[in-house]
């Protein structure tokens, strides 16, 4: 039998994609070339923002205008799946099956009917679905043939920021066994995995038993990934209220980690900040930025930016827009406030016109792009290591790579060495990407 995935959202869908493909795999399924052919369509979607869920509700017409061609099931995952629940059903006919984020150990179950010719009816009847399953972590999450690695740390979030529909689809934080994360390290060594990166809603609240909190996660990390494959180390999502003095005490001590941090700001000012929920000021921010930069020279930062909270003045775009002078972000991810229903912003008064958004937002992108521009320009003729990643789109012949400070470059090679390392000349910009030369193996 066969499947076809499509993975909307953040990084965290993509290893929940990964494990799901690993449990079919294991089952003898085998990968379809596409949704038109497929026994089984899997789209894991995100509820992040409104644009995300029509993506889903487009795709999902498609694939009822298929259904009515030819016979498949269909299955919605992921958080619109918990968001929307049953009533995804209801409103689309031709789903089989919807699973949530917690849901996630029924899928077995689901196959089994499958293979066994079930109907969706027949196969939900054989399937108790507790009412508030509880979440749990699959054991691996790597891609097939991938030498980069997502590993998921802990679920949930406990903050509550009122624009955000997260903790909502993805209820409350649960953080992993430390022991099952050091398993996977050493798994994915074995299969000369090159990066992981760990992911979580908030990983600097990550906490096990009382006893590991997030530094002391990375420190057994950074000692677990001695001597092996694994040179590199990110993670992924960090909140700054959380992100302590240890954690950065760890990363200075340890060159695995890589000089690259995204730290998502929101906003410059302290009223927008605690509209939001946020829980720090901006000065508070701007501390951490420093001691950051003191710990870490010439580490690199990025953000997100959310720009047309209702209440938002012009005073408060022109505080975002200094903080931005201050802190000179390598990229930043800006996006205009979208209502999201079932969150605490949503029935708060003083929303922005669409126009005055779309106008504010453009400012802070214009200034985001000179910021880029002036970075990227310094960093030209450094000499840098760089992990390559795949062939070049626009060039059969050429390589793209990215640094450990999250910068891509372009550089001649063959396809043999992907997944390696290498040191390569920054020598031109075309855009925001480099243009790279004199590649030499680094390990």
């Amino acid at each position: 039998m066969t499947y076809f995935f499509e993975t909307y959202g953040c990084q965290m869908n993509t290893a929940e994609s990964a494990a799901l493909r690993l449990v079919l795999r294991e089952r003898g399924w085998t990968a379809a070339e596409s949704g038109e052919t497929a026994d089984l369509v899997i789209l894991n979607t995100c509820s992040v923002r409104a644009t995300a869920e029509k993506r889903v509700l487009g795709r999902l017409a498609l694939y009822g205008a298929l259904k009515k061609k030819r016979s498949f099931t269909l299955l919605v995952a992921g958080c619109m799946a918990q968001r929307m629940g049953e009533a995804l059903k209801e409103k689309n006919r031709a789903v089989d099956y919807v699973m949530g984020t917690a849901a996630r150990p029924v899928f077995p179950l689901i196959l089994e009917g499958l293979e066994q010719g079930l109907s969706a009816q027949e196969g939900l009847a054989r399937i108790k679905i507790e009412e508030e399953p509880v979440f749990s972590f699959s054991p691996f999450h790597l891609e097939e043939g991938q030498f980069r690695a997502f590993i998921p740390i802990m679920h949930g979030c406990n903050n509550f920021c009122s624009y955000c529909i997260v903790p909502q689809v993805r209820g409350r934080e649960v953080s992993r066994d430390p022991a099952s994360i050091l398993a996977e390290i050493d798994l994915l060594a074995k299969r000369g995995v090159r990066e992981i990166t760990f992911l979580g809603q908030n990983v600097n609240s990550y906490f096990w038993e009382g006893k590991v909190g997030f530094p002391e996660l990375l420190e057994l990390a950074a000692r677990r990934v001695e001597n092996t494959p694994i040179r590199w180390i990110r993670f992924l999502s960090s909140h700054p209220k959380d992100l302590s003095s240890r954690l950065i005490r760890v990363m200075a001590e340890h060159g695995a980690f890589c000089r690259h941090l995204h730290l998502c700001v929101q906003h410059g000012s302290n009223a927008v900040l605690a509209a939001m929920n946020r829980r720090y000021t901006r000065e508070q921010y701007l501390d951490l930025v420093a001691e950051i930069r003191e710990a870490l020279p010439g580490i690199s930062l990025s953000t997100d930016i959310l720009i047309g909270f209702p209440g938002e003045t012009d005073e408060d775009l022109g505080q975002t827009l200094e903080l931005m002078e201050r802190v000179k972000f390598l990229y930043a991810y800006m996006y205009h406030y979208n209502p999201r229903e079932g969150t605490a912003a949503f029935d708060l008064p003083g929303r922005i016109d669409e126009g005055v958004k779309r106008d504010r937002l453009s400012r802070v992108i214009a200034l985001q792009k000179r910021h880029t521009a002036a970075l990227l320009k310094e960093r030209l003729g450094r000499r840098e290591k760089v992990l390559i990643e795949g062939i070049s789109r626009k060039n059969a012949d050429e390589l793209i790579t990215r640094t450990e400070k999250d910068e891509m470059v372009v550089v001649p090679g063959t396809p043999s060495m992907i997944g390696r390392f290498a040191e390569v000349t920054l020598c031109s910009l075309r855009g925001n990407t480099f243009r790279g030369a004199a590649v030499n193996p680094a390990g």
